[in-house]
């Protein structure tokens, strides 16, 4: 083997406007730089502390058991489900979209009985029509979706989901991928038992961590099952005994990518959270005006529309795919296609963390309008 057919790296400088992940900022780029230091090394112990006062600002919770699952948003979500979830036990997914759908699969996968309540693919439930389904049966668990990054809508009334849950004796799992950092989210006054992100969007540092925030109600309820987590791997009982004393060894956690995540999180307390949730709100209606006026409208209706991830109607005059790809090619702009019912009928652009900027809106809008126009 010819060591001279492997070069040093030299991609593209790519304007990541897709759904995830979206650009990291240089700093927190540069944070990856910093020297590694073991995992049980003290000095990466105080910064896993800081990690996780700063994930508790942003999750808006004071719940102790707050921090970053080791893997993307998707770990996070198995991690939500397999601590909380035994054999037989009920479970009640709301699900109006892709996301929707693999919470319904992991939880079916660890042997729930999982009913299904839907609406089509960019619509939103009524928070009634939650409530009345979890009087019609007794759960233990219900999950959702509150930024649904397939279709670009958010799910409004979580708190009014969550009394409604608690009500029933349920525990509420939230999905936060797309939302956390870039809209609000609230989980103490909004009730939430257990929710959980990915670094990749909103915070915008490299994927591969996927902040988690557990009540003490769902804790106490962990500590109480009368079998073993079905995943080894993300069983909080495990990890719970590295994040804090005795800090015993369970995994090596991805040291440089926890720097990244500290710094992230440091410029969403330096940012401020209204100022952040208002640049986004401000980028995004750039956007909406800018897409009405190519005849482009957003599918999602406004009152429940999230800025964080927009999803333009395509005409069929329209080769989506081959329009995207002169975006990557000719400006370097990566946005992405619709899948499941709206693939070829949507595009999803993310205005998420670092990449919500104004210089990005009006580049993207230009592109477009050059290429549609020929």
């Amino acid at each position: 083997m010819d060591s001279s057919n492997f070069t040093d790296l030299d991609t593209s400088t790519r304007i990541l406007l897709g759904p995830g992940p979206s650009a990291a900022a240089p700093r927190v780029l540069r944070s990856m730089a910093t020297p590694l230091l073991g995992h049980l090394d003290p000095e990466f112990l105080a910064v896993m502390q800081e990690e996780q006062e700063l994930l508790r600002f942003v999750f808006q919770t004071r719940n102790e058991m707050t921090i970053a699952i080791q893997g993307t948003g998707t770990a996070g979500m198995e991690a939500a489900l397999c601590n909380f979830i035994e054999p037989g036990d009920t479970v009640l997914v709301a699900i109006m979209g892709f996301f929707g759908e693999r919470l319904f699969e992991m939880a079916r996968r660890y042997g729930a009985q999982v009913d299904r309540l839907e609406q089509p693919w960019g619509q939103v439930f009524d928070p009634a029509e939650i409530a009345a389904a979890l009087q019609a049966r007794e759960y233990k668990l219900v999950a959702l979706v509150h930024a649904e990054t397939s279709t670009g809508a958010q799910q409004p009334g979580i708190s009014e989901i969550a009394e409604a849950a608690h009500h029933s004796g349920a525990l509420l799992v939230l999905d936060t991928v797309t939302s956390l950092g870039g809209i609000p989210v609230e989980v103490d006054d909004w009730g939430v038992d257990v929710a959980y992100s990915a670094a990749q969007k909103c915070l915008s540092c490299p994927p591969g961590l996927a902040p988690l925030t557990v009540s003490q109600r769902a804790m106490d309820l962990l500590h109480k099952r009368k079998t073993p987590v079905g995943n080894w791997y993300l069983d909080l009982n495990g990890l719970e005994k590295y994040w804090y004393a005795p800090h015993s060894y369970h995994h090596t956690a991805p040291i440089s990518l926890h720097y990244a995540l500290r710094e992230g999180l440091r410029m969403a307390l330096e940012e401020g959270l209204e100022k952040r949730f208002s640049r986004h709100r401000q980028n995004a209606e750039l956007l909406w005006e800018g897409l009405d006026g190519l005849e482009l409208p957003p599918i999602v209706p406004l009152s429940y529309r999230l800025p964080s991830l927009t999803t333009p109607q395509l005409p069929p005059s329209i080769q989506e795919a081959g329009v995207r790809r002169r975006l990557l090619e000719e400006y370097n702009i990566e946005i992405a296609g619709g899948f499941g019912p709206l693939a070829g009928k949507i595009w999803r652009i993310g205005l998420m963390g670092y990449s919500s900027r104004r210089e990005n809106v009006v580049l993207l809008l230009s592109a477009l309008e050059r290429i549609l126009r020929e």
